[in-house]
């Protein structure tokens, strides 16, 4: 169901109207948990299936839903609903991917979290360092970002795909802070993550 069609159908024209928007928001959640839509139905949500194949399967409905969000509220609404529905499910995966490593050194838990992001030759990376307490990586090619800049629609990769790493970090140990200056989807040559505990273990 469109917003056009969630419009007509509430009785109203305008965009103003909190049902709509909470449709739109719904609908969004809605299609972010549909990770393998036009997958055979035995393989749906399968975690076998690897993080770019489950990118390109979302933007089939995730690209036109967002421009068409973005036409009827404007850029900056759009974005901003897209942002805060997606990052709730992002703070989660988060939790829950803390949570079932229960693994105490930072470095091992992001390695294993970036071996994961970079399956089917996704990315390259280069491990500035690995420790009990930090974890700084390079991303020097990134497939997801190559993907999005064919569709034409980095900005869009950049809204949907990158914003995640800070709202899933979120999901993290309330100690474990990440900062990122650059990424390839908004045309840097690199990515750098930068992971960091603020209150090292013993």
């Amino acid at each position: 169901m469109t917003l056009r069609l969630l419009m007509t159908q509430s009785g109203h024209g305008g965009v103003e109207n909190p049902a709509v928007q909470r449709s739109a928001v719904a609908l969004c959640a809605i299609v972010g948990r549909a990770i393998a839509m036009d997958c055979p139905k035995n393989e749906r949500l399968s975690v076998s299936i690897p993080l770019i194949q489950q990118a390109k399967i979302q933007a089939q409905v995730l690209v036109p839903l967002v421009k068409a969000l973005q036409a009827e509220l404007g850029q900056e609404r759009a974005n901003a609903l897209v942002r805060r529905t997606l990052g709730n499910l992002y703070r989660r995966y988060g939790e829950e991917f803390w949570r079932a490593k229960n693994e105490k050194n930072l470095g091992k838990c992001m390695a294993s979290a970036f071996a994961t992001f970079a399956r089917e030759d996704a990315l390259d990376y280069r491990v500035r360092e690995q420790s009990q307490d930090a974890f700084e990586i390079d991303v020097m090619g990134c497939r997801y970002a190559e993907f999005y800049k064919e569709l034409g629609e980095p900005e869009l990769g950049f809204l949907l795909v990158c914003s995640a790493d800070f709202t899933m970090a979120e999901g993290f140990d309330p100690d474990i802070k990440v900062t990122r200056t650059q990424t390839i989807m908004q045309g840097a040559s690199h990515c750098d993550f930068r992971y960091k505990r603020l209150r090292k273990t013993d």
